[in-house]
């Protein structure tokens, strides 16, 4: 039953045929996706990465291709020597790209079969997602899958072709480098040429990347791969591609057209959408004050109002005590929305803000007869007349409000105002809003580590006027970076760097990183710093989060063609594994196996 291709070439992919190709012989290979006998001819759509093709088979022209044809099952490998002829106007299939033509096979060689298939090759799959990823090479079959990984070659073809015109070269850094454990843990690789000694694989290419702007390129980029041992969600992978960039002799300004003429050429060339730009601007303070967050979507309106102020004589000991504490109360106002929620709602939401870390979710909901809530009381009227001009409170508003620590705030409030927008579907899904949040702070004091720790990383510069801040105030020293959101999203982040082995210095030592520490870590960045590093700046784009957002998928594993689990494993290959004792004593490590604690 089964034949080799022999002799026999493609001569078109299945989706690409149209009725410009009427009355040619064609040669198609691909797998079945589906086989119908509507009395005695048989339809076979043919699919390969292009899309599908139905061929016909009619007993009345050759009764031997027909007995092949009635073998055929779903994902079996064939290939087809047939006329394209046009549908009839009854059959036509607007639907399909090739719904108006047909081929009718001469010749069929049958060049694979197949397993019963554990879920359909359909659009929607209904199927848990362990099972596609331990099938993935057929969840890749599926149109919306393969369209992803087409999509995401041409994402990454439009990059490298916009910035080869803009001067860029494309330089590979290595994957075994230094470990420099600073936030997320490293991989760690064993080396067993220097027993006892480990390369780390690389969370970003940071350091050299600066050194290649020391070297003279000027201008750098690579779409390459990080790796970080950290837990996983959603929008996050051990291992995950970014679009890694560096300029020489630029201001912050230069980056950000820089990357926003990228992102206008690729979603052009890709999507064929049009965004304007200059995108918009946000500092850092002004995005923690209306937003509560460092990535806001934009999309919707719905802000923070800060009304510490309102409160700092209150006698009603909850907001009272968090401004005590050195802590803040936010209010959000959303008009009209005192008859869009229901009390189950409220309460859903009030729990919802507990699962954050809130002690509760106060709200006042203002109806025909005054205010309604259970903190009205607590409240004097000077305070509810500050209230309601403030917060421009009618008639139909809900207000809700978060009193805690600053930190804690932000977060509860933020995602209050997210989870209302999803609620009463205020965003408009269709929209691309893109945003730069600039002006971070430099440096944030941790009550954990008891020290200053970098907001980005330490290789950060600060605002010229702010250089002398690092040693005699560092918690006010604003740098000279930038994030850019998408939708709400982080998608990247970078700034220009310290090109001054004295400044790099000041700020190591502000953060706890010694001078014999910094010669350990960094020594071969803070010598080169020594040899005329010129001002440089640039910026990493997590190509998964972009692609993820652009093709309207809920996680990353979505556009990744073999990704990780949530536990880090991979369910098609079964990594990670064991190995053997061999493999262990020849690289000159031992390994512990801890229980877990039940």
């Amino acid at each position: 039953m089964l034949e080799l291709m022999g002799e026999w070439k493609r001569s078109n992919f299945c989706g690409e045929l149209g009725k410009k190709h009427v009355d040619r012989s064609v040669t198609l290979m691909g797998w079945v996706q589906s086989r119908r006998d509507h009395g005695g001819v048989i339809f076979v759509d043919l699919r390969d990465k292009e899309g599908l093709c139905q061929i016909v088979f009619n007993p009345e022209h050759d009764p031997k291709i027909h007995q092949t044809a009635e073998q055929l099952r779903d994902e079996w490998v064939i290939a087809v020597k047939g006329k394209v002829t046009p549908r009839t106007k009854e059959t036509v299939n607007p639907n399909l790209k090739t719904g108006g033509i047909e081929v009718v096979a001469e010749q069929v060689r049958i060049l694979n079969t197949s397993k019963v298939i554990p879920f359909l090759i359909e659009n929607e799959v209904n199927a848990d997602e362990l099972l596609r990823l331990k099938y993935r090479y057929l969840d890749l079959r599926r149109p919306p899958m393969r369209d992803n990984m087409i999509f995401r070659h041409k994402v990454a073809a439009a990059v490298r072709s916009y910035l080869n015109e803009n001067g860029f070269l494309e330089i590979e850094t290595p994957y075994f480098t230094k470990s420099t454990p600073e936030g997320a843990r490293d991989f760690l690789v064993p080396s067993r040429l220097n027993e006892g000694q480990f390369y780390a694989l690389p969370q970003s290419p940071q350091t050299l990347k600066q050194t290649l702007m020391i070297s003279g390129f000027d201008r750098y980029y690579q779409i390459v791969k990080c790796f970080r041992d950290e837990d996983l969600r959603a929008d996050r992978q051990p291992e995950f591609t970014q679009i890694d960039m560096e300029m020489s002799f630029v201001s912050e300004d230069d980056v950000i057209s820089t990357v926003e003429g990228m992102i206008k050429t690729v979603l052009r060339e890709t999507k064929g959408i049009e965004v304007s730009t200059p995108f918009l601007r946000m500092p850092y303070e002004e995005a923690m004050e209306r937003y509560g967050t460092d990535c806001p979507d934009t999309r919707f309106g719905l802000e923070l109002k800060d009304i510490s102020s309102i409160f700092k004589d209150s006698q009603f000991k909850v907001f009272r005590g968090a401004l005590e504490k050195g802590g803040a109360i936010k209010a959000l106002n959303l008009k009209g929305g005192a008859e869009k929620l229901t009390r189950k709602e409220i309460d859903d939401l009030t729990e919802y803000a507990v699962s954050l870390g809130a002690k509760g979710l106060a709200w006042i909901r203002v109806g025909e007869d005054g205010w309604n809530s259970p903190i009205v009381k607590f409240l004097s009227e000077g305070e509810c007349g500050l209230l309601a001009e403030t917060l421009s409170m009618e008639k139909g508003d809900i207000v809700f409000f978060g009193a805690d620590s600053v930190d804690m705030v932000n977060q509860v409030m933020s995602n209050v105002r997210l989870r209302l927008g999803e609620i009463l579907s205020l965003v408009n899904e269709e929209k691309l809003e893109f945003l730069w949040v600039v002006d971070f702070p430099l440096l944030k004091y941790s009550p954990k580590d008891k020290r200053y720790v970098a907001v980005h990383h330490p290789f950060t510069a600060p605002k010229d006027e702010d250089v002398e801040k690092i040693e005699n105030s560092p918690g006010d020293a604003a740098s000279k970076s930038y994030d850019i959101v998408l939708n709400g999203v982080e998608i990247g982040g970078g700034s220009i760097r310290i090109h001054r082995k004295d400044i790099q210095q000041k700020v190591f030592d502000i953060i706890g990183i010694g001078e014999d520490e910094a010669r350990e870590k960094f020594g071969f960045l803070l010598e080169a710093l020594e040899f005329g590093a010129p001002p440089h700046g640039g910026i990493a784009l997590g190509l998964d989060r972009i692609l993820m957002l652009l093709s309207g998928e809920e996680s990353i594993r979505d556009v990744i063609a073999f990704p990780k689990t949530q536990k880090g494993s991979c369910p098609l290959t079964e990594a990670p594994s064991e190995v053997s004792p061999e493999q262990l004593l020849e690289a000159g490590i031992s390994s512990i196996v801890r229980k877990s604690e039940d």
